[in-house]
């Protein structure tokens, strides 16, 4: 565990000040990586290691200045004090330092650590799911798997006197496939993760991993074009919440919020969603992908009700923002590493479960489009427009699931498909993926129940 113990980090702290400025912190981490990558059946890339460092933030004026080191002495902390103290100028910090332990009140249990795992055991599982991808069907001509996991330990600290201790575990595993008929190309792709060690993969075996993806690439190549236009659309919990995701989420982070750049500025107490719709983003749940005790500034996780019954109740905060806001961080400052500043993030963001059986809302749409599996998309969050794929969709025939189709996207503006959904379902599914912002990425989980929106605009493939 990474320890302060031996640093005087008070005087750090203070040093960091010297010029002035109203808050500092340091985040200290070591982070021990693994990453497995297997192509046209061979290991293609394996890389493990220990990264250590600390990153030291000062803000004055509500401004951050922000350095980071891999002297991890008190000589080269005081350096890096020293270094960023110079953007700073004004109230002189002159109180006392007094570093008082919290205590986290979750905790994500872990059976079998990942630094505890052989290379040679993560290797032969990489090609366990190689194998059954391959020869699952002579049509899959490409495979692609990924191992990755990492343990990072954090140490935090700050000018009003916290001090945290914590240790992050995260195992992912990918697998992709590429099935090819005639001249048509279509993949594959299913991924799991969480905040788990080894033992994700005894949950969900590469083997089943591997199936999975390999059908769905295959169903696609059966599948027909899907007739663009507008319709219905019933969004299965199945699909994951990549869509709240994008259309809701990312604008309610405060910091675009503040700048203008949120279709969601400015509209606390108003009806942002239909009154069937409550949006939550919930770092304590246990084990997602998005979970955490501590966010990056030492602040314990919380659930934070972002939209209840339609209305908008809040945005989600780092430290930074909250100040900004005359506010309380909800515990959303988040950093991919110590060579980053903190920024405000999503953790595990989910629209609420409601009341009616998703098979009674699939019955009651006589035709539009099922989406069982959603892909990749992109949002504006000025004006909230976004465009999303979907890698494995339906026809709704009578009521009912019909025939595959492929090469669907939906597009449409977020604050008014939440205002469309008519009916939500008492299910939820969760989704994992790593959010970018800013050039930093960090592990993140959505979810949502089975949902209707009457009319979206869905389109074909070419």
């Amino acid at each position: 565990m990474v320890r302060l113990d031996h640093f005087d980090i008070p005087r750090i702290l203070k040093t960091s000040l010297k010029n002035g400025g109203d808050f500092a912190d340091i985040f200290c981490e070591q982070r021990h990586p693994t990453s497995i990558i297997c192509e046209d059946g061979k290991i293609e890339k394996i890389i493990s290691g220990i990264d250590v460092g600390a990153g030291l933030r000062t803000i004055c004026n509500n401004k951050t200045a922000y350095a980071y080191t891999n002297r991890m002495s008190n000589g080269g902390l005081l350096e890096m004090a020293d270094a960023v103290s110079c953007a700073s100028q004004g109230t002189l910090f002159e109180h006392d330092i007094n570093l008082t332990r919290k205590q986290p009140e979750v905790n994500h249990a872990i059976t079998r650590l990942p630094h505890d795992v052989s290379l040679d055991e993560k290797v032969a599982l990489v090609k366990r799911a190689d194998h059954v991808a391959r020869s699952f069907d002579k049509r899959i001509k490409q495979v692609k798997v990924i191992y990755r996991d990492a343990v990072r330990q954090v140490a935090i600290a700050n000018t009003k006197g916290e001090l945290v201790y914590d240790q992050r575990v995260g195992t992912l595993f990918i697998v992709q496939v590429i099935a090819v008929k005639d001249d048509l190309i279509q993949t594959g792709y299913e991924p799991r993760g969480a905040f788990s060690g080894f033992e994700l993969l005894q949950e969900h075996p590469p083997e089943q991993i591997a199936e999975i993806a390999s059908r769905r690439a295959l169903m696609m190549l059966d599948a027909r074009r899907v007739p663009g236009g507008r319709m219905p659309v019933v969004l299965s919990s199945e699909a994951g919440g990549t869509m709240i995701h994008e259309a809701i989420g990312h604008g309610l982070e405060a910091d675009l919020a503040q700048m203008g750049l949120s279709v969601f500025s400015r509209r606390i107490g108003e009806t942002v969603a239909s009154p069937l719709v409550t949006v939550v983003d919930d770092a304590t749940l246990l084990n997602q992908r998005g979970s955490y005790a501590f966010d990056d500034e030492g602040v314990r996780a919380q659930s934070t009700t972002l939209v209840e019954k339609g209305v908008l109740k809040g945005y989600l905060y780092d430290c930074l923002t909250a100040m900004k806001d005359h506010a309380v961080s909800t515990g959303n400052g988040r950093r991919e590493s110590y060579q980053s500043r903190p920024l405000p993030r999503m953790s595990n963001t989910f629209i609420a479960p409601g009341r009616m059986n998703p098979a009674d809302i699939l019955h009651a749409t006589n035709e539009g489009l099922f989406v069982k599996k959603m892909g990749g998309g992109q949002v504006n969050t000025v004006n909230g427009d976004f465009v999303f794929e979907v890698t494995e969709g339906y026809l709704i025939e009578g009521g009912a699931c019909g025939e595959p189709v492929r090469g669907a996207t939906l597009t449409g503006n977020g604050p008014k498909v939440l205002m469309a959904i008519d009916m939500v379902g008492n299910d939820i599914g969760f989704g994992i993926g790593t959010c970018g912002k800013e050039g930093q990425g960090v592990p993140v989980a959505d979810a949502q129940p089975t949902l209707r929106i009457p009319e979206m605009i869905v389109g074909g493939a070419v």
